[in-house]
């Protein structure tokens, strides 16, 4: 009887172990960038570069035109695309000044920092008196964050950012993958 239930347990831990494991990956599509107040935010480029079959990478910088900036916001929003995209889980708008102050930010917008931290420079608190740049950001450092971190269903998404400085909407960002 011992055996048994020995036995049933070692095959209940393999099977858990290889049922439970993602086995995705993250592969961008397209950016667009978009500057919805030409005489506060240029976006100088903003592409996707295919380097080869398995490297792509992110690149965009915004120009500020009127610096320094003292009140941002973010307004992050996810859509997956089911016919066209629809809202898919996270709307979330904060305030960018006093989240960069913050020692313990909300999760979610920890999680999404720490997608671009690696590649920007955004990583300071306000006043922010420099360009925003996103550069040569590969689409491995999202993999195990969007798989392991926050396991998601297979499918196409678009994360759309807008930035919203002094209370109004200045540019929007827009970031498509696949996760297979």
């Amino acid at each position: 009887m011992a055996t048994k239930v020995i036995l049933f347990s070692v095959f209940l831990i393999f099977f858990t172990y290889y049922f439970t494991e993602v086995y995705s990956l993250v592969e961008f599509t397209n950016v667009q960038c978009e500057s919805l107040d030409k005489d506060f935010v240029l976006f100088e480029y903003c592409f996707l570069k295919s380097v080869n079959r398995s490297f792509k990478y992110v690149s965009v910088k915004g120009k500020l035109l009127q610096i320094p900036i003292t009140k941002v916001k973010l307004q992050i929003t996810l859509y997956k695309r089911v016919n066209s995209y629809m809202p898919f889980l996270y709307n979330i708008t904060f305030d960018g000044c006093r989240f960069l102050k913050s020692t313990n930010p909300n999760p979610i917008t920890l999680f999404f920092h720490n997608i671009f931290k690696d590649y920007s420079n955004i990583n300071h608190t306000c006043p922010y008196n420099h360009d925003l740049v996103l550069d040569k950001m590969p689409y491995h450092s999202v993999n195990n964050k969007f798989t392991k971190i926050l396991p998601f269903p297979e499918g196409n998404y678009m994360l759309e950012m807008h930035w919203i400085a002094y209370d109004i909407d200045r540019a929007v960002t827009k970031f498509y993958w696949s996760l297979t």
